[in-house]
């Protein structure tokens, strides 16, 4: 990949960086629009929540969930706690909890 023409206070290094950022910035994008998984990041905005939890919340099968938290571990949206038999899920890094809260107050807060 050629990168963008530099401009003359920019080095190569922080073109590099600055691509980096919008590829980690297109990922979570990416990952943030598929409606469930949108849904799923909403919830986890407002605190930890069990697999149950997240079932009982979305009224969906315990299968569905599970994919798509699946999919969010894989993407490193979000994190597993094991407590016992009990599996807790929260948002993963203060990056992409900006963006979930963001999202949140436009468009869960009103409904929730």
């Amino acid at each position: 990949m050629s990168l963008p023409k530099l401009k003359p206070d920019m080095d190569e290094n922080d073109m590099k960086a600055l691509l980096e950022q919008a590829r980690k910035a297109s990922e979570l994008l990416k990952a943030l629009s598929h409606e469930t998984r949108l849904l799923i990041l909403c919830i986890l905005s407002e605190g930890e929540k069990s697999v149950s939890d997240l079932e009982d919340i979305l009224s969906m099968p315990q299968a569905t969930v599970s994919q798509q938290l699946a999919r969010l571990r894989f993407d490193r949206l979000v994190t597993a706690r094991r407590d016992g038999r009990m599996i807790f899920y929260s948002i993963a890094d203060q990056e992409v909890s900006s963006v979930v809260e963001t999202l949140y107050e436009l468009f869960c807060k009103p409904v929730r």
